[in-house]
Parts: C-alpha cells; sequence; structure tokens
C-alpha cells in the first residue's frame, strides 16, 4: 500500500529512514501491535513511524478476505469490478479478485525486488499495478479491464506538487496538500477546494483519494 508523508521526519537509527512531508512512502509491512511500519522509500526499505504518515486508502483493498467471500462480493458485479486481497495461500503476498461478469477470476501478485507483477509488466507499487490494468485488460482470452464500483468516486485528492498558476481565479495549492473534490465532470479541469479557496486546477497534478 502505498501512505503520504505528513510531517518531515529525520531517521535516528541504522534501521530507520528519513523522508520529508509530502513524500509518497510504499508501505510493505504493518504489525499490528506496533508503532513503526515496514517501508520502502527511494528503493532503501526501513522502519517510519505510523503517526508521521497517513494510509492512502482504496475501495479496491479488502485485506485480510478469503477466496469465497471475495467471489461473493464480486458475483452480481459488472465485468471489471475487482479487489485486492491478502493471499490465504502465501501470507504477506496479494491477490486481485475480478469479476468477469459470469464468474469471478483469481491473480496471483508476484512479488520480487521490490516489483510486484501479474503478467509480463513489473510495477513499483500494488497502486500503480491497478493503475495500469484500468486501461490494459487484466484477462489473457477478453478484454477485461479492472473498474470501480459505479458508486465510486473520489472525493478528496492529494497534490503531487506544488501547483501556483498565474490566474487568480485556478486553485493554488503546494505538494502534500489535500483537496475537496468538487466537480470532476471535466477530464481537463477539475474544480476544488483547498486552503480555504475554491478554484479549477490540472488533475494530473493530484492522485485521488478513495474513502
Amino acid at each position: 500500500m502505498e501512505a503520504v508523508a505528513l510531517f518531515s521526519f529525520s531517521a535516528s537509527e541504522a534501521d530507520e529512514m528519513s523522508f520529508q512531508k509530502g513524500d509518497m512512502i510504499k508501505v510493505t509491512e504493518m504489525e499490528d501491535d506496533s508503532s513503526w511500519l515496514t517501508a520502502e522509500i527511494r528503493g532503501k526499505r526501513g522502519y517510519v513511524p505510523e503517526s508521521f504518515v497517513s494510509l492512502l486508502p482504496h475501495p479496491w483493498f479488502a485485506g485480510r478476505v478469503t477466496r469465497q467471500e471475495a467471489e461473493q462480493r464480486l458475483r452480481r458485479q459488472a465485468s471489471g469490478v475487482f479487489l485486492v486481497r491478502e493471499s490465504e495461500s502465501a501470507p504477506g503476498e496479494f491477490s486481485v479478485s475480478v469479476s468477469y461478469g459470469d464468474r469471478v477470476e483469481h491473480f496471483r501478485v508476484l512479488e520480487g525486488a521490490g516489483q510486484y507483477c501479474i503478467w509480463d509488466e513489473s510495477f513499483s507499487s500494488l497502486n500503480r499495478l491497478v493503475d495500469f490494468y484500468r486501461t490494459h485488460s487484466i484477462a489473457v482470452e477478453t478484454a477485461v479491464c479492472l473498474r470501480e464500483p459505479p458508486s465510486e468516486r473520489p472525493r478528496l485528492a492529494h497534490a503531487l506538487c506544488d501547483y501556483k498558476p498565474p490566474q487568480s481565479a485556478r486553485l493554488h495549492f503546494l505538494r502534500g496538500d489535500i483537496i475537496d473534490l468538487l466537480d470532476c465532470s471535466n477530464s481537463l479541469s477539475w474544480r476544488g477546494r483547498c486552503r480555504g479557496r475554491v478554484g479549477m486546477f490540472p488533475p494530473e497534478c493530484v492522485r485521488p483519494l478513495y474513502h
């Protein structure tokens, strides 16, 4: 899973990692009884304090659900509706369960050297793997692209960079800011609220967050 840094952190031990506010962090392990997370930043792995980061919620991450539970959730969904779950047969790994309309198929996500893959393409995180298969078929024998249930739409977004346009009517924000999404109907320009101001901005500057 991915997380965004809420505050900057300077490592004090060799097995900890430093980061800056707004950095995107790949969380690789979570312990129920620990205040630290195992994470990867720029190819290096170590510990980060849980209270300094915010996990990016996604409706498609189901956590520890069984294969049977996944099939029950997806059985009546349209083709392409999916969820990602923790693997039953291989703890620490993941599976993608996808509705084919008339049945549910399961794909094991292979991980190695910090990369995730199902077929030939490799990705640095589960999020990027999911994003890729939204526009490329995850199935071989027929075209099936991943998609959210029809009712799901993002209401918040995380700013990926500073956006300081010269036009005062546009929405200004800084990398790491959280933006309230007010209107995403135009694919070229979204309308949002940030720091008490409302305005338009380019959607490629943000990453939508799902509840």
